[in-house]
C-alpha cells in the first residue's frame, strides 16, 4: 500500500528559463513543418546562450514516396522560412534584454535531411504498417488531487508561474522579467492536500520597483499577492514558509545567465515527480516519435480512467521498437484505488485507440498539426483542449466507454 500521509515537492519553470526558451523554438520549427506538410519529419534541438540561438537535428517534409526532388526542395523551403519565426518565439517570450535579444542574438540553423536507415523503419509501405520512430518506453499518469487531473505540487507550481507571466506581458507587473523558477511544497492527509509548507519563486527582474531598488523583500511583496490567488482557500498559512529570490538580486538571467538546450525540462513537462518517466523528452519532435505521441496517447487514457471513476489515481505504461508498429507491452498500475480489474483495463484501453500503433494514436488524437509551440511551458498536461486541435490528449471523450467495464 501507498503512503496516505506524507509531504511531496514539484518545480516549475517560466517561458522564460533558458531550457524553456530553447522547447519553445524547438517546437515552432516542429509547427512550421506541420503547417506546411503534416507529414513531415522533424528531430530538432536548439541550444539558446547569450546572444546566439543555434538549431540542429533532422528533417523532412513531403510525404514518403514524394520524389526526392520535390521532397528536398520543400524543406529547403521551410528551413529558409525558420528564422523570423524563430525571433518572434523569443519576442513574445518577452526577451529584449542587452545579453539575449530577439533582433540581435545571432542565429545559426543546422538542420538536414532525415537518416534514410531511420526514415525505412518508420515509413509505413505496402508491406508494413507506420513502425515507431524509436525504440523506449512512455508513461501516463492521472489523479483526483486537482480538477485537472494532476499533482497538486505541480499544477500549483506551474499556476504560479503562469499568473505571474500574464501579470508581465499586461503591463500590471512590469518590474519582473521572463525568466523564473517556484516550487511547491505540499503536506499530505489521506492521499489530499491540505496544507502549503513551503513555496519557493526565483524571479528575474529589473534593477528598480519605481522608486526603489529590487531587493528580495520588495519582489516578494509585489508578486506575493499573485502567488496567493492560484491556491484554494485555507492551504496557504501563516505557517507557510516564503523563499523568494532567497540567493538575492536576479537580474541576469535567461540565455544570457545560463545555456538553455532542448529536453532538459522533463519531470516539470510531465508530472513533477509523482509518476515515473521514460526519459524522452517531447519538444521539437512530431508526432510518428512516440517518446512524444505515445506519451500524449497514456495520459489521454489515464486522465479518462480517473474522469471515470474507475480509480483515483491511475499509470499506464506503454513500450515500443523501433520499426515495428504494434506496442511490445501495455501496463496499468490503478495504486490500489481502482474499481475494476487493471488486467481488463489493459485489455481494453489499447483498442480505444485503434491498437495504440503510432498511426492510430496520431489519428484518434489528431496529432499531425501545428499545436506544439503551445505546450513548450507550464505543461503538456493538465491544460485545456482548444479550439485549434492543441492538447487533445486532455479530453475525456472515453468516459462512458470506460464505465461500462466497472
Amino acid at each position: 500500500m501507498s503512503r496516505s500521509n506524507y509531504i511531496f515537492t514539484s518545480e516549475s519553470v517560466s517561458e522564460g528559463h533558458p531550457d524553456k526558451v530553447a522547447d519553445r523554438i524547438s517546437d515552432t520549427v516542429v509547427d512550421a513543418f506541420l503547417s506546411v506538410e503534416p507529414e513531415a519529419r522533424v528531430a530538432c534541438e536548439t541550444l539558446v546562450t547569450t546572444n546566439r540561438i543555434v538549431l540542429a537535428g533532422e528533417v523532412r517534409a513531403g510525404r514518403p514516396g514524394g520524389s526526392k526532388a520535390e521532397n528536398k526542395a520543400l524543406t529547403k523551403d521551410i528551413v529558409r522560412s525558420l528564422e523570423p519565426k524563430v525571433r518572434q518565439a523569443i519576442k513574445d517570450i518577452g526577451y529584449e534584454q542587452k545579453g539575449f535579444h530577439w533582433a540581435k542574438a545571432r542565429y545559426a540553423c543546422y538542420l538536414h535531411p532525415q537518416s534514410a536507415h531511420i526514415a525505412q523503419g518508420v515509413d509505413a509501405s505496402d508491406k508494413k504498417d507506420e513502425g515507431a520512430g524509436d525504440q523506449g518506453i512512455m508513461f501516463g499518469y492521472a489523479c483526483d488531487e486537482t480538477p485537472e487531473m494532476m499533482p497538486a505540487t505541480l499544477q500549483f507550481s506551474h499556476n504560479i508561474l503562469r499568473r505571474m507571466a500574464e501579470v508581465r506581458h499586461s503591463g500590471e507587473c512590469s518590474a519582473l522579467e521572463p525568466d523564473a523558477k517556484s516550487q511547491v511544497t505540499l503536506r499530505y492527509e489521506d492521499g489530499r492536500p491540505v496544507e502549503v509548507l513551503q513555496i519557493v519563486v526565483s524571479t528575474q527582474h529589473k534593477k528598480r520597483i519605481g522608486l526603489h531598488s529590487a531587493t528580495p523583500k520588495r519582489i516578494e511583496a509585489l508578486i506575493r499577492p499573485y502567488v496567493e490567488s492560484i491556491f484554494p482557500d485555507g492551504l496557504v498559512t501563516k505557517k507557510t514558509k516564503w523563499h523568494v529570490n532567497p540567493t538575492g538580486r536576479f537580474e541576469i538571467g535567461g540565455p544570457d545567465g545560463d545555456a538553455g538546450l532542448t529536453g532538459r525540462k522533463i519531470i516539470v513537462d510531465t508530472y513533477g515527480g509523482a509518476a515515473p518517466h521514460g526519459g524522452g523528452a517531447f519538444s521539437g519532435k512530431d508526432p510518428t516519435k512516440v517518446d512524444r505521441s505515445a506519451a500524449y496517447a497514456c495520459r489521454y487514457l489515464a486522465k479518462n480512467v480517473v474522469a471515470a471513476g474507475l480509480a483515483r489515481k491511475c499509470t499506464i505504461q506503454i513500450s515500443y521498437a523501433i520499426g515495428v508498429a504494434q506496442p511490445l507491452s501495455f501496463y496499468v498500475d490503478l495504486h490500489g484505488t481502482g474499481e475494476v480489474d487493471a488486467t481488463k483495463l489493459e485489455l481494453a484501453l489499447p483498442e480505444m485507440i485503434g491498437g495504440a500503433t503510432p498511426r492510430a494514436i496520431r489519428e484518434h488524437l489528431g496529432l499531425n498539426r501545428p499545436i506544439y509551440a503551445r505546450t513548450a511551458a507550464y505543461g503538456h498536461f493538465g491544460r485545456r483542449p482548444d479550439n485549434e486541435g492543441g492538447f487533445s490528449w486532455e479530453r475525456t471523450d472515453l468516459v462512458d466507454q470506460l464505465r461500462s467495464l466497472a
